[in-house]
């Protein structure tokens, strides 16, 4: 029960990341992506406040998760624990922790444009 939850917890990350970075491109998603990008940057910097910056709920959840299958000394980013899985290297974090928000800050910029800047098509 613990690896399909913990599949089921990579799976939502994987969702999240993807969505956060590209959910902007489709029209009919855009407004959705804004907003749950928003709920991102404010688990990040609000909850971050108490819990860490950069703090993710869900990596909090799949951790406990992890560690109940005997996982240790794991990353405080799951980018950072997914790059070194995929690739096999141990990654530098900080690295890891700057192409992830300057990406996401780009995927915002974009989606704020889109959304709030973009003059709308007649048709």
């Amino acid at each position: 029960m613990l690896k399909a939850l913990d599949a089921f917890l990579t799976f939502v990350h994987l969702f999240i990341v993807g969505f956060n970075l590209f959910g902007w491109i489709w029209p009919k998603t855009r407004r959705l992506h804004f907003w749950f990008a928003m709920l991102t940057l404010g688990c990040w910097t609000i909850l971050g406040i108490w819990f860490g910056l950069g703090y993710c709920p869900v990596t909090d959840w799949q951790w406990g998760v992890k560690a109940q299958l005997g996982e240790q000394n794991l990353p405080t980013s799951f980018i950072k624990y997914l790059a070194d899985q995929v690739t096999g290297a141990d990654i530098n974090p900080t690295l890891i922790d700057v192409l992830t928000l300057g990406l996401f800050l780009l995927a915002i910029a974009i989606s704020v444009k889109l959304n709030f800047f973009r003059k709308k098509q007649k048709g």
